[in-house]
């Protein structure tokens, strides 16, 4: 291996937050594509602000998610905005244990293994 190719902290450090900023952006540009559309569809629409409308139901799984998005929904692309930028927080700890293994440095994958563990079960424990 050569010295360029060696993953050391910093690099690691280099690559998260090149993966925090494409998330941020890629799901922040998703959302303003999603309220766009939405605005232009739905802009004029009243309000009515005396009966509370819960998520539809459309909205509560990914599925749902992606089926809306397929279609073309504004509501539909804002989830998916939102749901990658849940998905970048996870995405660069998982990739810390890659980087962590790939310097052979194991009480740091046991540490984030334990906080992608928690991570993970924060997210899919609470839908239940």
């Amino acid at each position: 291996m050569t010295e360029a190719s060696k993953w050391t902290d910093r690099r690691i450090e280099e690559v998260v937050a090149g993966l925090l900023r494409v998330g941020v952006s890629l799901s922040a540009l998703t959302v303003l594509c999603g309220g766009v559309i939405y605005l232009v569809r739905h802009g004029f629409s009243p309000a009515d602000y005396r009966t509370f409308r819960g998520e539809p139901d459309e909205f509560r799984s990914l599925s749902g998610i992606l089926r809306s998005v397929r279609v073309g929904h504004g509501r539909g692309i804002i989830q998916l905005g939102l749901l990658m930028l849940i998905a970048t927080p996870v995405a660069r700890v998982a990739f810390s244990i890659w980087g962590f293994a790939a310097e052979r440095d194991r009480m740091y994958v046991i540490f984030t293994i334990i906080v992608l563990t928690i991570l993970l079960y924060s997210l899919v424990g609470s839908a239940h």
